[in-house]
């Protein structure tokens, strides 16, 4: 079984988002760049499956400038056989990555496609299920745990009234949910032995997909400051003050 890992490159999450000036954007110069968190549990997961012998080949692939190969052989160092990078200019919208992933769904021809359920950037919650959809194959979505037996994945998702178990044939598109494991440390063999693995770059014209870059962001603001709080001496006179805003 091969697996295929979409494995996007975003601002780290620890870092404190700043809007440049003129609205246009935030600011990346000089930004720490990391994997996305989602997509680290989603290469975990199918790392776990290859180690179990369920799988037999991890693929890391993304969509970004060419600058990206750094965050490729951070995959390759977690454990991936091989990456392949997808050399995009600017920002890919939803429609146009789950194009892009197509193009190279078919051309491994994995039995599995493990996404994380959403970028911290966009929080878009969107390619994982446009893939399943352009390719015609299965999808099962926020997994908390995933199990792979045959030709079928059992995947359990928690929902609003508790957990739901999907059973979908392979091959499908599985995105995955934060209680689905905890991505492994990286050692620095493992970093030493990434800088020798196949990493494949292709650009992205090359794939001759169709743009589905159809949205447009006008501005960009940063949430409103928080007021200065106030101090109450006791219970009494916080709810004299919320009575008096109206809020009790």
């Amino acid at each position: 079984m091969k697996i295929l890992v979409g494995y996007k490159r975003v601002v780290d999450y620890n870092v404190r988002i700043q809007v440049k000036p003129d609205g246009s954007g935030v600011v990346t110069d000089g930004v720490k760049l990391s994997p996305n968190p989602f997509d680290d549990i989603a290469l975990e997961e199918a790392l776990r499956l290859r180690d179990k012998g369920i799988a037999t080949e991890v693929v890391v692939a993304t969509i970004a400038p060419a600058d990206a190969q750094p965050h490729l052989r951070n995959g390759l160092a977690m454990g991936a056989n091989r990456a392949i990078h997808v050399v995009a200019d600017g920002p890919v919208q939803p429609l146009t990555a789950a194009r892009a992933l197509l193009k190279l769904v078919e051309k491994e021809q994995p039995q599995l496609v493990l996404l994380g359920k959403q970028a911290i950037d966009d929080d878009a919650n969107q390619t994982g299920q446009m893939l399943a959809t352009l390719w015609g194959r299965p999808q099962a979505t926020f997994a908390s745990k995933l199990e792979v037996a045959g030709d079928k994945a059992t995947v359990t998702r928690e929902v609003d009234a508790g957990l739901e178990t999907l059973e979908v044939d392979l091959p499908a598109v599985v995105t995955t949910d934060l209680r689905l494991n905890e991505p492994r440390f990286i050692k620095l063999p493992d970093i030493m032995k990434a800088k020798s693995k196949p990493l494949e770059t292709i650009p992205f014209a090359d794939l001759a997909v169709e743009s589905g870059d159809h949205l447009t962001t006008g501005r960009h603001a940063p949430p409103p400051k928080r007021s200065k709080g106030v101090m109450v001496k006791d219970v009494a006179e916080l709810v004299s003050a919320l009575r008096a805003k109206g809020l009790v």
